[in-house]
């Protein structure tokens, strides 16, 4: 190649790496997310821009459709969301992740800390925590429907396709139909889905993002602030309150994800 051709490539890639940042020249392709969205959500709703951002950053992203979407409607229990979850972390990795982060908005974060109690994850990104099982909401309105589904239960009824309830604080009191069964995996008070329960289980070598936005709902910030003490004690987990409400966390957050991946890999390499 003649020298002249040499040189002007040269001084284009200087002039590129002035101007795009590091993670646009050298990627990400050892680190993979496997996202979350939140009850009755969708991978292309309110985490979709989240997903695509870091994909563009160059993590590897698989955005899953969880048991809770608004398709799905609690369609197999905890345990089998368990193994989705496993799969799409495998699945990262046989592409070459060699860091894998789990990242849940809402009740996607409720269910990323029951998992990293269970399974080995090198870090959770909490987007917005809710969907907690404990909380004195879901005694107030469904109750009853925990109630109904334990007696069933009992009744050998367990197997039964039937209409219970769901809470959230953007439609309130919601029917699902699914199973008694299934149901309690999801609903029992200090079952999977209490976020207490889960906080205080992740194990402690495994570093939090707790992201609790600044104009979330009241009740929810109530309640995942303090909660932000409950979880074990690493040097690694942090708190962020983005300028954000519930639905816009994800994307509000892609900055401060992408900086604190950074210092848990480095701390990591050590």
């Amino acid at each position: 190649m003649p020298i002249f051709f040499r040189l002007l490539i040269a001084l284009v890639t200087v002039g590129l790496s002035a101007i795009l940042p590091l993670d646009a020249l050298s990627g990400q392709e050892d680190v993979g997310f496997a996202i979350m969205h939140g009850k009755r959500g969708l991978p292309n709703k309110y985490v979709s821009d989240l997903a695509s951002s870091l994909a563009e950053k160059g993590y590897l992203v698989d955005n899953l459709e969880m048991p809770w979407s608004a398709r799905r409607g609690y369609d197999v229990s905890v345990e089998t969301a368990e193994h989705e979850l496993e799969v799409a972390m495998s699945t990262l990795r046989s592409k070459g992740a060699l860091t894998v982060f789990v990242a849940g908005h809402s009740q996607g974060c409720v269910f990323a800390l029951h998992f990293a109690g269970k399974h080995a994850v090198d870090g959770v990104v909490c987007m917005a925590p809710g969907g907690d099982a404990g909380s004195p909401v879901f005694a107030e309105n469904i109750g009853d429907s925990v109630t109904e589904a334990r007696q069933l239960m009992e009744e050998g009824r367990g197997g039964e396709n039937i209409q219970l309830y769901d809470v959230d604080s953007l439609q309130g009191k919601t029917p699902v139909v699914t199973t008694p069964e299934v149901y309690l995996t999801w609903f029992e008070p200090e079952g999977a889905m209490s976020m207490s329960r889960a906080a205080r289980a992740v194990n402690p070598r495994t570093p939090i993002l707790w992201i609790v936005p600044a104009w979330d709902y009241p009740s929810l910030r109530q309640r995942s602030i303090p909660l932000f003490a409950a979880l074990p004690s690493n040097p690694l987990t942090k708190i962020s309150e983005p300028d954000a409400d519930h639905l816009g966390a994800p994307i509000a957050s892609v900055d401060e994800i992408v900086r604190w991946v950074s210092l848990v890999r480095s701390a990591q390499r050590k």
